[in-house]
């Protein structure tokens, strides 16, 4: 009864009514375009195709498109562009200038870095567009399916509609994070993971009956909502740094005694987010092409870089898929929680920590607890993220409904999804509702 009244009161929300609105419409235009195949193939000669995308790397590319992979749709190609493109911009700001100078000129600069970031968009598309066009025969499209041939037109046009499918995923991701509720492209991701559940979980199901193994389809949900409490807690964990402020006499001087507000620096154990298993992620393609060139193909050494690591459950690619994940936690952390900013603005603010001088000694304090805190959140995340491959060796579980188990997957709708309720939450206290994610006492709604 308390969570139906909440949706009520959700719904009293003019503002966030409509946003909610908007948002939901604008993942369905996403979720139809995914549906919606290229001019030129025939949608009935796609069988193929969606069988071979269902495990592997493929398949966890076809999860993150939301099956548009599969369908040779017109989204086929996805957010990942964007998000790639994302990344790689992140990453130059360390390294030049401009950026750098950028990133400090507040709203003004970000919105240069976004426009660099669109066209930088454009140009990844533009290269992964032919691949992927090129690919489809080897994918499993017969030669039958491609209508119009495979020319000069056939290219230039599902080139142009890849690319512009990409910009529009990107409009809606950006309209949905302005005019709606919740980080846009995050969404996009989320409901194409979310649309291939209820069947990898029907297929598995299914499995399981054939077999009268019914319990384990119950030991299978109470394992998954156990990973799923895990990924919260990994998300939600922060070390509380006690920090005193001191207190502003009336002559205007500082009175710094135990009178002084306290307040706290909350310092996440997993402040990187799912970053270091997507930079892992585009790492672990790099040892099956090595051993597919044409100097190691032949090989024994080649032959067994492509078989351990084109299989996501092996011992070897999981091995090193983990340690890349804890090697990325610390530079992604590192270069994303900015301790000496955090030391300054401490400094000026009129704060410090109980015991430590502000200034660098502050920051030394800061950075050395990041360090020690990112440790554990680096090996928890790791095994967050093998643990589809845990599940599909000890329980036999099929590839399509293991990748829910963990990994960037799961990490991506529990992120999401705390991250939605805290914005739909904010909405509520603001109008003295009780919040979605904590309630308190019964508030009536201000006129």
């Amino acid at each position: 009864m308390k969570f139906i009244e909440t949706l009520k009161n959700v719904w009293k929300i003019e503002e966030l009514r409509n946003r909610i609105i908007l948002t939901v419409g604008l993942l369905l235009v996403y979720r139809f375009g995914a549906q919606v195949v290229l001019p030129g193939i025939d949608a009935a000669q796609l069988e193929t195709l969606q069988s071979n995308t269902d495990s592997g790397l493929l398949g966890l590319l076809n999860a993150f498109t939301g099956g548009a992979f599969a369908n040779a749709s017109i989204f086929a190609l996805g957010i990942m562009p964007y998000i790639s493109a994302s990344i790689v911009v992140q990453l130059m700001g360390i390294a030049i200038p401009y950026l750098q100078k950028l990133q400090k000129e507040g709203a003004s600069g970000q919105k240069k870095i976004n426009q660099i970031t669109r066209w930088l968009t454009i140009a990844i598309c533009l290269v992964q567009a032919p691949g992927y066009l090129a690919s489809l025969p080897s994918l499993g499209i017969p030669q039958s399916a491609f209508l119009l041939g495979q020319g000069g037109l056939f290219y230039f046009s599902s080139i142009v509609i890849l690319v512009t499918g990409c910009i529009f995923a990107m409009w809606l991701g950006e309209k949905i994070t302005d005019k709606g509720i919740g980080n846009g492209i995050s969404l996009l991701i989320m409901v194409g993971i979310i649309a291939r559940m209820p069947l990898s979980f029907f297929q598995n199901a299914a499995s399981r009956l054939e077999g009268n193994n019914v319990m384990l389809i119950l030991i299978e949900l109470v394992l998954w909502f156990v990973i799923i409490f895990a990924s919260i807690m990994l998300i939600m964990a922060v070390r509380k740094i006690a920090v005193q402020y001191a207190r502003r006499t009336a002559s205007g001087g500082y009175e710094k005694n135990i009178m002084g507000s306290r307040q706290y620096i909350p310092l996440k154990l997993n402040a990187s987010g799912v970053m270091p298993i997507i930079f892992a992620q585009a790492i672990m393609f790099v040892p099956g092409l090595i051993g597919g060139t044409s100097m190691m193909k032949d090989s024994a050494a080649g032959q067994w870089l492509q078989s351990q690591f084109s299989d996501i459950f092996g011992f070897w690619y999981n091995l090193l898929f983990a340690f890349l994940i804890i090697i990325f936690t610390y530079f992604y952390t590192a270069i994303t929680v900015p301790t000496n900013k955090m030391a300054d603005d401490l400094k000026r603010s009129g704060g410090f920590i109980p015991g430590i001088r502000p200034g660098s000694e502050t920051s030394e304090y800061l950075d050395k607890i990041m360090s020690q805190i990112t440790l554990p959140g680096s090996i928890f995340l790791a095994l967050i993220a093998i643990f589809p491959a845990i599940v599909v060796k000890l329980m036999n579980v099929q590839s399509g409904w293991a990748l829910f188990f963990g990994g960037t997957s799961l990490l991506i709708l529990v992120g999401v999804a705390i991250d939605t309720m805290q914005q739909v939450n904010s909405y509520l206290l603001n109008r003295h509702y009780d919040g979605l994610m904590k309630t308190g006492k019964n508030r009536k709604a201000v006129a």
